[in-house]
């Protein structure tokens, strides 16, 4: 995909944040989020499991740890990569942090909010819409994720 390489490496660090949710039993969805220099601040991986919180998906954690480290909530600037499209929640998140973009792997038909199901960041009649680049090494996403699901499934 031409014009997606600068995005691996960031993917590949939101991947690696996948793979350790996978020690709570959570869903591997891992995320970073990066200044406009291109330094990872915040990281986030799906703890909803581990802290019994609906709410930790790893969207929210890393938008709220690159809060954290800018020490405002606007995080103007700043991208969010993730392995999973953004749910409702996320995508929500992702508008209201300010972030200049979302970079995303595998598409989820399921949940998604930022074009599958629902196109939240697009929204026109949201005062903030950012940027939207997928299908970031789509493939290793998406495996990562079926090969979870193949051995997380209640069998008849």
């Amino acid at each position: 995909m031409v014009g997606y390489d600068e995005w691996d490496d960031p993917m590949r660090t939101a991947l690696d944040e996948a793979r350790a949710a996978t020690a709570t039993g959570d869903v591997p969805i891992g995320a970073v989020v990066l200044d406009p220099d291109g330094t990872v601040i915040g990281r986030g991986r799906n703890e909803r499991e581990a802290d019994a919180d609906p709410t930790a998906h790893a969207e929210i954690l890393a938008l709220r740890a690159a809060a954290r480290t800018r020490g405002e909530w606007r995080l103007e600037g700043c991208t969010l990569v993730v392995t999973l499209e953004p749910c409702t929640m996320c995508a929500g998140a992702a508008v209201l942090s300010r972030v200049r973009r979302v970079v995303f792997g595998a598409y989820d038909d399921k949940a998604g909010a930022v074009g599958s199901l629902w196109d939240v960041v697009r929204d026109r009649r949201l005062n903030h819409r950012p940027e939207v680049v997928t299908g970031v090494l789509a493939e290793e996403c998406t495996s990562l994720l079926q090969d979870f699901f193949a051995t997380h499934r209640v069998r008849d």
